[in-house]
């Protein structure tokens, strides 16, 4: 996720201060892994360099000074480009759960519990996620269904890996 983008994206309501960004991303798309406060303000100090935010006042209030941020015409276009850019897909051609199975082969490790053990894992998660999705709200659903889908095709994967081991076991060792 480009955290740049998204915190431009949020400027196009109307002007904010750091705090508001990073509460207004933190809601909508940091459940999990919410902003640091750092990471708003170089993000922000970036952006305004790059001319695709501007300050839009100074408020004191009596303690530190809270600079408020505006998106400008050239920020605007960019997040227009940015959300009209197909993301690339990624066929995770490297993945470790494959790494895992081979070494285990090579080492003479049991791949079938490896496998189980994960299936396991990946049950336990999709569990997690279900019932997290049952008490969210549509953005929470959402994001949830795209975990979902994902940890489906890693389990189709499990299985069909479990299903052809012994002719892995074969190609790997020769």
């Amino acid at each position: 996720m480009s955290i740049g983008h998204t915190l431009l994206g949020l400027l196009e309501s109307g002007p904010r201060h750091g705090y508001d960004l990073k509460r207004a991303f933190d809601e909508k798309f940091g459940h999990d892994r919410p902003l640091h406060y750092g990471q708003v303000y170089s993000t922000m100090s970036r952006l305004l360099k790059n001319g695709l935010v501007e300050v839009d006042g100074v408020e004191s209030d009596g303690g530190p000074e809270r600079k408020r941020y505006a998106i400008t015409d050239a920020g605007v276009t960019d997040v227009r480009g940015w959300l009209a850019t197909p993301e690339k897909p990624e066929p995770y051609l490297q993945s470790t759960l494959y790494t895992k199975v081979v070494l285990a082969l090579l080492t003479g490790r049991d791949a079938a519990d490896m496998l189980d053990g994960q299936r396991t894992e990946h049950v336990r998660m999709m569990r997690a996620l279900t019932e997290r999705k049952r008490g969210g709200d549509l953005a929470d659903q959402l994001i949830c269904d795209h975990a979902l889908f994902h940890l489906e095709a890693d389990l189709r994967w499990l299985e069909m890996t479990a299903a052809r081991l012994d002719k892995l076991a074969k190609a790997v060792g020769a």
